[in-house]
């Protein structure tokens, strides 16, 4: 064990070449750019090429984040992929993305909790880091959601895209006042069935499409995010006025408000992509985290909170100092 903190040193994304906006999906589903809108604060969002693969995102944005914190692969020894969208049953996305970015040692693995899979795999490269498993981890939030949607429901093909994430990770100094201070992890299966997939290798042997009852996704999310922001803060010994920045899972613009009034945080300190990304699942909140890194906004020595909240249920937040 060690009393240094897991610190962030750099952040990098990647976004598929194609952007599919409303009015391209009204051509095809019974919707329109004002509907999305409204009900979801999406104007567009980006699809993945023909043949490219999640491992190829995450790979592109594993890379960014690696020059971003002037490093290369030889200076990572863990490598934790959070996705929903694997290229296949196994290996592991990661073992791919660790053959794409030419590692030979260390170790590589999935983690699975679908749109808060970013948060759980921050928590764990945080334990690796700490217990001394590992000296330097490359963590990734990716996904090709488009590949499980079914394009004749407009209830579900409208919220999401494609896209990844990465941050390197790596202990700070001793005493350190940067870091990740905390993180709550909650998960509650009996849920399941509010937001799912129809299909898997165990059930019908095939992929299988997203479900989902959005007004019950939309009834729990506000108190689930809420539930672990307080959690983190309480804690740590923070308060919500003590935050700089507040970043959320990007799923649904009147779920990220809702959170942001039902916890007293100004809407200047929230951090929204939802409209331009839509819901990329776990590559959301490190999608908008190098947004908001890559335009000034969050700078060295910031409160951060990054939260999301997935099918499952499952839920969590980490309070950064960035």
């Amino acid at each position: 064990m060690t009393d240094k903190k897991s610190i962030i040193r750099s952040v990098g994304s990647y976004l598929p070449a194609r952007v599919v906006t409303n009015d391209e999906l009204a051509k095809t589903v019974d919707t329109s750019d004002e509907w999305i809108q409204q009900r979801t604060g999406i104007k567009q969002r980006y699809i993945a090429a023909e043949g490219e693969n999640t491992s190829d995102l995450a790979a592109a944005a594993g890379r960014k984040a690696m020059e971003n914190a002037g490093l290369t692969i030889d200076d990572i020894d863990l490598i934790v992929v959070a996705t929903t969208t694997p290229d296949m049953t196994f290996p592991a996305t990661a073992a791919v993305v660790q053959q794409k970015l030419g590692m030979h040692h260390g170790a590589a693995f999935d983690i699975q909790a679908v749109c808060s899979g970013f948060v759980y795999a921050v928590a764990t490269a945080d334990s690796y880091l700490k217990n001394g498993l590992a000296k330097r981890a490359l963590v990734i939030g990716a996904e090709t959601a488009s590949r499980i949607l079914d394009w004749n429901d407009r209830t579900t093909c409208v919220l999401f895209g494609d896209g990844a994430g990465a941050v390197v990770m790596e202990l700070g100094k001793a005493g350190e006042e940067r870091g990740v201070l905390a993180t709550s992890l909650r998960s509650d299966g009996h849920h399941w069935n509010k937001l799912y997939t129809d299909g898997g290798p165990s059930s019908t042997q095939s992929m299988g499409h997203i479900r989902m009852e959005g007004k019950e996704v939309f009834k729990h999310a506000v108190g689930m995010i809420t539930d672990v922001v307080y959690k983190v803060l309480e804690d740590t010994g923070h308060t919500i006025d003590d935050l700089d920045w507040f970043v959320p899972h990007q799923a649904n613009k009147r779920i990220i408000d809702g959170a942001g009034v039902k916890l007293g945080l100004p809407p200047e300190k929230v951090v929204v992509t939802v409209d331009r990304h839509a819901n990329t699942s776990a590559a959301s909140v490190p999608l908008a985290l190098h947004t908001a890194v890559a335009d000034g906004r969050i700078k060295r020595g910031d409160l951060v909170m990054i939260e999301a909240m997935g099918g499952g249920f499952t839920w969590g937040a980490s309070l950064i100092r960035w």
